[in-house]
């Protein structure tokens, strides 16, 4: 497949995910223009795309995008105190959040670290 139609896939399925996600336009626009400015995450966006799986190549202060994805579970469990349905059950938008995550991480990735070095996803006492 080349590069362009690859690009319109991901494009697709990116918007798909916001959809289902609730995020709106915005989100979709902003989102897709830091993915294809960073390859290494857009090559990760697109292997899970076409494989239904995790490539794990990228990895920031040591940590990837299932460490994200798991984190925010427990972060939102550990931190809000709430029920974490809406991530749960919802593996688009954890998925989408997890890719956000880690494009923002690689801009700064240490309040992410510090974050998930501090929270153990249990409730504070």
């Amino acid at each position: 497949m080349s590069a362009d139609k690859v690009k319109e896939k991901a494009y697709a399925w990116a918007e798909a995910l916001c959809k289902y996600a609730g995020a709106d336009e915005a989100f979709l626009r902003d989102f897709w223009e830091r993915l294809t400015n960073d390859p290494e995450i857009y090559e990760e966006f697109v292997y899970y795309l076409e494989h239904q799986d995790f490539l794990c190549k990228v990895k920031i202060e040591g940590y990837g995008l299932v460490d994200l994805m798991i984190f925010q579970i427990d972060h939102f469990r550990a931190v809000m105190d709430q029920d974490v349905a809406d991530m749960r059950f919802n593996k688009d938008k954890m998925l989408l959040m997890a890719f956000n995550s880690l494009l923002q991480m690689r801009k700064d990735p240490e309040p992410f670290v510090r974050m998930m070095q501090g929270q153990t996803g249990t409730d504070r006492q």
